[in-house]
């Protein structure tokens, strides 16, 4: 018989650390390591979503051999720019994806903001990072999917589940099979890892 789980992460839950380059601070939702790797660092790092703001330009750090989704969630006008060209996060609840080893230099073109990063090692995951439209049914494969509302509460099925996710809280769902997923009201970000 296949399931599915739900947990709860609430903000007390987060960890937070300095980025790998030491220019700021993440605030890590949920994270996957290899055994008896140090969650805490970044070597072994499985697959994180985080939650970080950015007060300044500066570079990003090196995440060669990952892949990055981001969005941001609070303040607009975020670019990204690297010797091949630009990469536009200037409007807010818009994923991106890019390599995590491109040599890249923020640029606030509107003051500070804060992001949602989910940063996955692409030889042991795959992972989605969207933005689920109030209403809309998604169909969620097997795998872990967290939803997290940002700024206000999400209510949301999860098949029979009815659940509410608080502003500032996150959801995990582990599932075994697939999951239909369905946020009825609020604004949350939907992270999908999937384990190679």
């Amino acid at each position: 018989m296949t399931t599915t789980r739900l947990t709860p992460l609430p903000p007390e839950s987060f960890r937070s650390k300095p980025w790998k380059n030491g220019g700021g601070v993440t605030h890590d939702i949920a994270d996957a390591t290899a055994p008896g790797a140090d969650p805490s660092g970044w070597e072994g790092m499985v697959w994180r979503l985080g939650r970080t703001a950015i007060v300044q330009p500066g570079p990003f750090s090196d995440l060669t051999g990952y892949e990055r989704l981001q969005a941001v969630i609070v303040g607009s006008g975020l670019v990204l720019e690297g010797a091949s060209g630009e990469i536009d996060l200037r409007r807010p609840f818009v994923p991106v994806r890019y390599d995590g080893g491109r040599p890249l230099v923020s640029r606030l073109e509107n003051g500070p903001v804060e992001v949602v990063n989910l940063i996955v090692d692409r030889a042991l995951c795959s992972a989605d990072l969207a933005v689920p439209e109030p209403g809309a049914t998604i169909r969620l494969t097997p795998g872990i999917h967290i939803l997290y509302a940002p700024g206000e509460a999400v209510t949301a099925r999860c098949d029979d589940a009815e659940v509410t996710v608080p502003g500032g809280h996150a959801l995990q769902i582990d599932a075994e099979a697939g999951v239909s997923l369905t946020v009825e009201a609020g604004q949350g970000l939907l992270a999908s890892i999937r384990l190679r």
